[in-house]
């Protein structure tokens, strides 16, 4: 008793919560948004990656700098523009004891392709773009693309491999065009939530998923890496910034995702308290429907306004991006000029500010048709992104200025994006961050016409297509040199601004708050990794 008396006395001096004394081996992670499934192959967003990477690996993986590095593979090279080879690293085991072999990757891109439960092409529209996929030995990976593919590694960053002893035995021939023959079993979404398919090679095991409540992790003793630092990792969701931050200061998380914003000041200055911050690649933007009718203009009946590019310059030259970023994030954010930070490859040059100018936004109205301005509907998260209610709000306020008036409807996560998946929006604010610093990325994602062949478009919900953009975007994604994929992604990116589908607004910083005693330097991905936080 006179040990743990003092052991208390200890902590409290230090300012480090009795809970965190008591607990040295357990990491608590409050996360900002909550992850919508234990597969891996499901959708793609920050709350599902910080879970996944946990638990499984790709052929490669990322940085905390969007680097590519390696990690089942060891090693890769290309044979021509259109083949690469990867050799895996020797001596991986999954959770289960299973050896990785080349099998298991081909096993893992059919199931992408198999997988009923995914959201928005969010996997499977990179495999499709994939001609051939063999073992050609238990330890070598050929993957032949059909057409160049120079963003092809960064890709398979997020291409998590599963182990095939998940299902009975079986032949398997990787052919996209038939889903590799489509013939079952395959892994279901459940059998992943329940835990019992959440096998992986990663650094911690799944002990137990919590939808909307507690997920828990648990350190791989046998992981061929570095070993992480803590035996137990409870990642549980807490969506509002203001109890997020009370259960740091009380004492019931380690480490908390997104602080808010007007919070950061007096973080800096509390003793017991440390921040990470880190610039990242996140847009936060709006995508504008081209449909006719479209479901919240005007009430739902044509015209649609937005499919006039002057009406969608209208709408971006009534945005104060620098008035959001000082007043609403508190600046922790930069102004959006492009779709990527400045310094990035494929940007335009000499385009550093989008110009706020609602007197011109008014003559561009009346100029389209629309001098008493429309309605609209803007739809936003609002426990998804860096304040992202609050963000809607003041754009409805900037539309509702020049005459559109612009009402908002705000949700829960796990409710928006199924719905936008299912294009049940005219105004969707959206939030995403490239997995390299190029701006091919983006315009492969968002902006191409949509086309499920060639696995492009996957989220282009506003159902956008213009030739005088998709063709510098196409030819870009098919252009192995750096140079003149460059020129292409600056013409298509001039069309982009000239044209305004998507409004740009700001890109996010991220931050991360942790108790005294831990050091993170925080991730462009803003993903959360315990295997990257360290006791201090």
């Amino acid at each position: 008793m006179k040990r743990l008396l003092l052991a208390g006395l200890a902590s409290l001096a230090l300012g480090v919560p009795w809970g965190a004394a008591a607990s040295a081996q357990t990491l608590r992670i409050a996360m900002a948004a909550e992850p919508t499934s234990a597969d891996p192959h499901h959708y793609a967003a920050a709350p599902n990656s910080t879970l996944h990477d946990h638990v499984f690996e790709a052929l490669v993986e990322l940085d905390s700098r969007l680097r590519v590095r390696p990690s089942l593979a060891v090693s890769w090279e290309r044979r021509d523009d259109r083949s690469w080879v990867f050799k895996l690293r020797p001596g991986v085991r999954f959770h289960n004891g299973a050896p990785l072999t080349a099998a298991d990757v081909v096993f893992s891109f059919c199931r992408i392709l198999n997988n009923e439960s995914e959201l928005a092409v969010s996997y499977s529209s990179f495999v499709r773009r994939y001609a051939r996929v063999e073992a050609e030995s238990p330890d070598t990976v050929l993957i032949v693309t059909k057409q160049p593919e120079p963003l092809l590694t960064s890709d398979l960053s997020s291409l998590r491999i599963i182990t095939r002893s998940l299902v009975p035995e079986r032949q398997i021939t990787f052919d996209a065009a038939t889903n590799c023959g489509g013939q079952g079993p395959w892994p279901t979404l459940a059998q992943f939530n329940d835990s019992g398919a959440a096998i992986g090679t990663g650094p911690f095991k799944m002990r137990s998923f919590g939808r909307g409540g507690v997920t828990e992790l648990v350190r791989n003793d046998d992981y061929w890496g570095e070993k992480p630092a803590w035996a137990t990792v409870r990642l549980q969701p807490v969506t509002a910034a203001g109890p997020r931050l009370a259960g740091l200061l009380a004492g019931d998380h380690d480490v908390v995702e997104a602080p808010a914003t007007g919070d950061i000041p007096r973080l800096r200055d509390n003793a017991n308290v440390r921040l990470a911050v880190a610039p990242t690649t996140r847009l936060i933007f709006l995508q504008l429907d081209q449909r006719d009718p479209a479901p919240f203009v005007n009430g739902g009946n044509a015209p649609n306004p937005l499919r006039d590019p002057r009406v969608r310059q209208a709408l971006s030259l009534a945005i104060d991006r620098q008035a959001i970023v000082q007043r609403v994030m508190d600046g922790l954010a930069t102004p959006a000029a492009q779709f990527l930070p400045e310094g990035m490859f494929g940007l335009v040059p000499g385009v550093t500010a989008l110009p706020y100018d609602p007197a011109r936004a008014r003559a561009l109205l009346a100029e389209a048709g629309y001098p008493n301005g429309f309605s609209m509907t803007l739809h936003a998260t609002n426990n998804r992104y860096v304040n992202d209610a609050r963000i809607a709000q003041a754009l409805a306020q900037y539309f509702t200025r020049i005459g559109v008036r612009t009402e908002v409807d705000a949700m829960p996560s796990n409710v928006y994006f199924t719905r936008r998946a299912r294009r049940d929006f005219s105004v969707p604010m959206g939030g995403w961050a490239a997995d390299a610093q190029e701006t091919l990325l983006f315009f492969r994602t968002w902006m191409v016409t949509t086309n499920r062949e060639r696995g492009v478009g996957g989220s282009n919900y506003s159902a956008w297509s213009d030739p005088g953009f998709d063709g510098p975007a196409m030819a870009a994604l098919t252009t192995m040199e750096d140079a003149a994929r460059e020129r292409l992604l600056q013409q298509a990116g001039r069309v982009a601004l000239e044209r305004m589908p998507v409004l740009p607004i700001h890109f996010e910083s991220a931050a991360w708050a942790l108790r005294r005693g831990l050091k993170y330097d925080g991730r462009m991905d803003q993903t959360t990794l315990a295997q990257e936080i360290q006791p201090e």
